[in-house]
């Protein structure tokens, strides 16, 4: 929800975080193809140190990739701050990023990052076109089926309103207002469930203003085209935080889950053994350092398992 490289202003507001925001538990269930958008190299510098390759744990990557030596990793770099482009336009960054090529090195292998729209990564890392999916995906039994995913971070989903919240927004009493969500995630399911009890209740459903990137949906927010916005905790966090006041945090956090890296489904040993490389990092400290970076150390985690 997600920190990284904030940008360094927020006079364009919407235009910030158009270019940075993009949510998360977040993961998209579908494998809907996409068109992927332009590609970035490695992440940002990491607050923790380069890593020494573990050779225990590099003789589990796969030959193939061994010999490449490098990870091609597919991530929707439109959630600051958990995956965001840089300042150069191209360059994938942020929390993910960081976590992630740190757990590469590990490996003994680079993480080359490919901006990719986020319903189309698990195709992408099914298909062959990606080794790994690394983009804020909640772990669900639906992902489950057709991927590997090991956990890595915790988060919830979150709301937020204009600041002083002009409609008297409560999300638990969200009958007849329009709420921007992006598309392919969890709360799609959550704002569909939440409407159908206003129907079913003879109350006026939830409109749903969907956009394809969560950077749409925070403008969405901050033009005053949409009451409420819902997604992952670390966007929602940053979003508030990057938009220089004008939107604030409503109700508490709830649903609370995993986040997962995506992995092929006939890769369990390599899943395992991204899991111990990220046991690795949280053994030497350098995984809180990463997320101390970008303000988001509550959603630490503390064992990562593949598909718990």
């Amino acid at each position: 929800m997600p920190i990284r490289p904030s940008r360094p202003t927020v006079v364009a507001t919407a235009l910030a975080v158009t270019a940075a925001l993009s949510l998360a538990a977040c993961g998209s269930d579908s494998l809907d193809s996409g068109g992927s958008k332009t590609s970035g190299g490695g992440g940002s510098a990491s607050a923790a140190p380069s890593q020494t390759a573990d050779q225990a744990l590099a003789a589990k990557v796969p030959a193939k990739i061994k010999s490449a030596g490098v990870l091609k990793v597919g991530s929707d770099a439109s959630y600051a701050p958990n995956e965001f482009t840089g300042e150069d336009g191209k360059t994938v960054t942020g929390m993910d990023v960081d976590l992630f090529t740190a757990a590469a090195q590990k490996l003994g292998l680079k993480a080359e990052f490919q901006n990719a729209e986020f319903p189309s990564i698990i195709l992408g890392v099914t298909s062959g076109k990606f080794d790994v999916g690394v983009s804020s995906f909640t772990i669900n039994d639906d992902r489950k089926k057709k991927v590997n995913m090991v956990q890595y971070f915790n988060a919830g989903t979150l709301w937020a309103v204009k600041k002083g919240n002009p409609k008297q927004v409560d999300p638990a009493k969200a009958c007849g207002l329009k709420v921007g969500v992006q598309k392919g995630t969890v709360q799609i399911d959550d704002l569909t469930a939440r409407s159908k009890k206003c129907t079913d209740g003879g109350q006026p459903a939830i409109t749903q203003v969907v956009e394809t990137e969560q950077s749409k949906v925070t403008a969405d927010l901050v033009s005053g085209k949409v009451d409420a916005m819902a997604a992952d905790s670390p966007v929602t966090n940053y979003a508030v935080k990057q938009t220089g006041g004008q939107l604030e945090k409503i109700g508490e956090m709830y649903d609370s889950a995993p986040y997962g890296i995506v992995v092929p489904k006939d890769q369990q040993d390599f899943a395992k053994a991204i899991g111990e490389a990220f046991a690795s990092l949280e053994k030497s400290g350098d995984y809180k350092k990463i997320l101390e970076k970008w303000n988001n150390t509550d959603g630490a985690v503390t064992e990562f398992p593949v598909n718990p």
